[in-house]
Formats: C-alpha cells, structure tokens, sequence
C-alpha cells in the first residue's frame, strides 16, 4: 500500500513537471524562433535550413529550463497535498517523513540522470547537427535576401546592389563588388543549373584590380557563380557544440593528467590553453550542474517540516520559495566562477554534494534523531 502511495505522488509530480518543461519551453522556443527567422531574410539560408536549425535548439532550451520547472513542480505537488490534507493521511498510515525523504531522494537521481542526459550528449549534439545544416547550406533562399536600391553583403567579401526587380524575376542596374572584381550589368536574372546557384548578367562591364592596374572587359551575357562564396553566418564548431568526450580528454590533456598521443589535441576544435577557461565552464555546466537537482528536490522537501495547521506555515512556505529561486538564479550564474584555477574549480564541483549532505544531515536531525 505504502509504494502506491510513492507511485501516485511521485507519478503526479512527474506530469506537473513534464508539463511546466515542455509548456515554458515551447512558449521560449516560439519566440526564438522568430529571431532564427534572420538565418532566411539576411543570411539567405533556406527555409529547410531554417526549420532543422529551429527544431535543434529545443533540447537547449530544456536544459535551461529543467532545473526551475523541476523545483516548481515538487513543491507544487507537495503544496497541493497538503492543502488537500493528503500528506496527513500518509502520516496517519505509518509513513514517516524521514523515510518519505529519503524516497524522494533516491527518485531525484533518475532526474539527474535525465539532466546529465541532456546537458552532457543531447544538447551538443543538438546544437553541432543544427551547425552543420548552416556549414552545408547551398543558400537556397539566396535571391529573397535581395532588396531593391539596398547594399545586401549576406556573403563574405561580396556586395549586391540593383535598382529594382521586374515582374519576370530579372534585376535591374545591377553592380557587384568582390575582393577581386567590380561588376556593372544591365539586367539578370537567377538560374538553377545542376544544384547551382548561377546569376546571369547581361549587357555590363567587368572592372578587375590586378597589381594596381584596372583592367576593364565588357561582356553582352556572362554568369556569376555565388556558391565560390560563403555565408557571413558562423559556421565554425563552437565549444558548446564539441562532445562532452572531447572537451574532457581535452581538459586532461591541458592538465597534462593525460598525454596528448597521436596528436589528439590538435585533433578537438577549441582545444588549447588560450581557451581553457571556456572550455571548464562549458564542462562544469555539462557535468556539475546537474548534481545539483537533488538538493533542488530537497529544498522543495522542507515543505513536508511544517503543517497548513501552523500559523507561520504561509511565511515558512514564502521563506522556502524565496531560497529555491535565490537558489536557481545562483546556479545559472555558478559558471561564472569556474577559472583557470583547477583548485578553485575542484571546490566549485564539490559544492553540490556538501550542499546535499547539509541538507540530508538537517532532515537526519529533525526526523530521525528528534523522532518527529
């Protein structure tokens, strides 16, 4: 009888929490999407460019919102409970609360495990696919970026300019400049051949620099292969979408803990001393981070220390919120106290499980020791 009651009150703890997750999430999700609208109207990526790049950042925005939507829906939960005077009647039935915490801590190292999950492989994984949708992108939707009498240089070292675009597609008075070349032409207009994007100029004049001597050619059709240029859109790996693994060997390596054998380190993008610093956060944040969701849990715990019954229980209840969110706002910010220093970063990641201790030591003295 006893599990049923874990399993009915764990169960309902894990719909709220799947629901707050996923309903914040998509609702963060929607509004960056709108700004990811900028990869196809000034970067002249495609529209399946843009979809696959958007869907790979939900499982960023899980983990950024994992370890808030997992106090809220404990202590919600338990709130609930008690208001309903559920947990009394689990009390009356012979469960004590030392044992009912040390259950739900047990059960919070699954939602570690989730977070570990995501944080350490999903999300990186996520993030270095939906890079490498922009590093292979052919800017399908290239011509859209096009804006009549406007500058657009959404391509590296190259700027497009034309008067206006007639009712057939063709660009009018247009003028284009490269590191190499400066191109006047009548009209073009684009076209598709192979899986090539070409502009077909027509009626112009090539104006070329060569060792300080400009050389002009007139031309009546000539074509202009945009795919020789690429996107202004970064598309080198950054840190957060390298591996978990290499960013840990890495740092091994940087500590010189492991030797560099057959040239691994030049082998890991963003692997060097100059990086180190970034490189620890990012596995802090990976790695660390989520330790800290069992005293998460645990925080929303103390709950069970007081009764509706006690007349300063709303003050207790305000007193609980206020240091769980406090809590949050500090682990968000925590990577910014990872350095170089590897023993300052040692006692940083020690952190979670002293915080864990103290807490479990607290619940040991008030339920176990005092027989409450």
């Amino acid at each position: 009888m006893k599990k049923a009651i874990y399993r009915k009150l764990l169960a309902d703890c894990i719909k709220f929490f799947l629901l707050i997750l996923f309903t914040i999430s998509t609702i963060i999700w929607v509004l960056q999407a709108v700004n990811f609208l900028d990869f196809v109207i000034e970067d002249g990526h495609g529209f399946f460019v843009y979809f696959n790049y958007t869907i790979l950042s939900f499982p960023k925005i899980l983990s950024a919102i994992y370890p808030f939507a997992i106090f809220l829906s404990f202590s919600y939960i338990l709130l609930d409970y008690e208001d309903k005077n559920e947990l009394i009647i689990f009390w009356n039935f012979g469960i004590k609360k030392f044992d009912f915490i040390k259950f739900f801590t047990k059960m919070s190292f699954f939602f570690v495990f989730l977070n570990l999950l995501l944080n350490a492989i999903i999300t990186p994984m996520a993030q270095d696919k939906a890079r490498s949708f922009i590093r292979s992108s052919d800017l399908d939707f290239f011509e859209s970026a096009l804006k009549p009498k406007k500058f657009v240089d959404v391509f590296k070292n190259l700027t497009i300019y034309f008067e206006e675009k007639n009712e057939i597609g063709e660009l009018r008075s247009i003028f284009i400049n490269d590191t190499s070349q400066s191109i006047i032409a009548e009209y073009g207009k684009f076209e598709i051949r192979g899986k090539k994007k070409i502009l077909v100029l027509y009626n112009g004049k090539t104006f070329k620099n060569t060792n300080n001597k400009v050389s002009e050619f007139d031309f009546s059709k000539t074509d202009f292969n945009i795919s020789n240029f690429s996107t202004q859109t970064v598309t080198q790996q950054k840190i957060q979408e390298t591996s978990t693994q290499e960013l840990v060997i890495c740092a091994l390596i940087l500590n010189k803990i492991k030797k560099d054998t057959n040239n691994t380190i030049r082998a890991i993008n963003n692997c060097s001393n100059v990086g180190s610093e970034n490189i620890y956060k990012e596995i802090y944040s990976r790695l660390i981070k989520p330790l800290y969701i069992t005293f998460l849990i645990t925080i929303s715990l103390l709950l069970i220390v007081k009764s509706k019954i006690d007349l300063t229980f709303k003050f207790y209840k305000f007193k609980i919120y206020t240091l769980g969110f406090l809590f949050i706002i500090f682990l968000e910010s925590s990577s910014k106290l990872i350095t170089t220093n590897i023993l300052q970063n040692l006692i940083l990641a020690t952190l979670p499980f002293f915080l864990i201790f103290t807490i479990y030591l607290y619940f040991f003295i008030k339920f176990k020791v005092n027989k409450i």
